[in-house]
């Protein structure tokens, strides 16, 4: 009867655990916190569906006669709703877990899009040099001289206008998208071709160059995988100034439409409501936006002490 033979040999979840960067964030109790309140707020919004007691999506759910009531804890409320109303009579509760999801699933693919277009031209960039990398560089500065507000002000302004305010609520989400993810791409691309500049004149570049690879597989599987530390720290951070961005937008009424809130829209459909008493439908939204943003920018903070060896102390 055979035996089974221990080799000793951690497994890969054993390696992870076992790994600096596992002990660094073991021993930092606001890393900690940080990541566990936002997997409880990605949770809970990505299950919305399933836990939120009413869809706000959905008019026949709706009841306008239910308009403003107070938080449970405040003089006036209804049982059934436990963070209250807002001035359309829908459940602040279900809306939030909707409009976090929103805000969450735009800032996450916005910050896909950035990460595309600034690593692809960041390496070539990099790697081609002369004439090319000045030009796109050019173009990296030129986009950085503009804010992004500024940009997706005017694109949105304009979009609205050409199709019409119908149509652009029903692609809205594409449109904010887009324009974020578009309007942040040289933060990626001056990275990565700095990093590019150092690690092309290595030698295991030149090797792959005398083994005959293309120009396109030794920036992909070679070069790249070694740009990854602060390819990870600029999408942390990016992810809240995307989400920051919506809710801007949002507010502006150039985002997401009332019948679909994020958590900008939420915010801005409560506010012309704060002076007549109806706080909550601006300040619960609001409290829920800092405290997404706040572990999501406390996370990118560590991740960049971590992996900046001149900052990391162990």
């Amino acid at each position: 009867m055979s035996s089974m033979v221990d080799t000793g040999e951690p497994t890969r979840l054993q390696r992870i655990w076992q790994s600096n960067m596992a002990y660094s964030f073991r021993r930092n109790p606001v890393a900690v916190v940080s990541l566990v309140i936002f997997l409880i707020i990605a949770v809970m919004s990505l299950l919305a569906p399933v836990i939120a007691p009413f869809d706000p999506y959905d008019p026949a759910s709706i009841d306008i006669m239910n308009s403003e009531y107070p938080p449970a804890w405040v003089e006036g409320s209804e049982p059934e709703f436990i963070l209250g109303t807002d001035d359309q009579g829908r459940d602040l509760w279900s809306t939030i877990l909707y409009g976090t999801r929103l805000s969450l699933i735009i800032g996450l693919c916005a910050v896909g899009l950035q990460a595309f277009l600034g690593i692809s031209i960041g390496l070539i960039a990099g790697y081609i040099g002369g004439r090319l990398d000045n030009i796109l560089m050019r173009l990296a500065d030129i986009q950085l001289s503009f804010s992004t507000l500024m940009v997706a002000i005017i694109f949105l302004a304009v979009t609205q206008a050409m199709f019409g305010s119908e149509t652009f609520n029903q692609y809205a989400i594409f449109f904010l998208i887009a324009v974020i993810g578009v309007a942040e791409w040289p933060q990626y691309a001056r990275t990565v071709r700095a990093t590019v500049l150092a690690e092309k004149r290595k030698e295991y570049v030149d090797s792959a160059r005398v083994l005959g690879f293309g120009a396109g597989r030794i920036m992909v599987r070679h070069i790249l995988p070694n740009s990854l530390s602060p390819i990870f720290v600029i999408s942390t951070v990016q992810v809240a100034n995307a989400i920051i961005s919506e809710a801007s937008l949002s507010f502006l009424g150039l985002g997401m439409p009332p019948s679909q809130p994020s958590l900008g829209s939420l915010i801005s459909s409560g506010f012309d409501y704060i002076f007549s008493g109806s706080w909550w439908i601006t300040a619960i939204p609001g409290v829920v936006l800092v405290v997404l943003v706040l572990v999501i920018n406390l996370l990118g903070d560590w991740m960049r002490d971590v992996l900046n060896p001149k900052l990391y102390k162990g």
